[in-house]
């Protein structure tokens, strides 16, 4: 299961963990994936969709129609 979002497209950013004593191990930074089920009542479906939490928000803002419409635009099947 990869840690990319559908709709604004964040995924994992890498970098170093320093421990105490300073030595350096890479390490990932997640997004915080969620999958979420939304109705669809343009097409009388449900979608399932794997957001991160910025997105869900901005579901909430622009609406379902608007968000998919923005997911299939970057190339994304739904």
């Amino acid at each position: 299961m990869s840690a990319h979002c559908m709709l604004t497209g964040a995924k994992p950013g890498f970098g170093n963990a320093i421990s105490h004593s300073h030595r350096r191990t890479s390490r990932r930074f997640d997004p915080n994936i969620q999958t979420k089920r939304y109705w669809l009542p343009g097409e009388g479906r449900y979608v399932r969709l794997r957001l991160s939490t910025k997105a869900i928000r901005t579901v909430d803002a622009i609406g379902v129609e608007a968000a998919v419409a923005r997911i299939r635009a970057r190339g994304v099947k739904v």
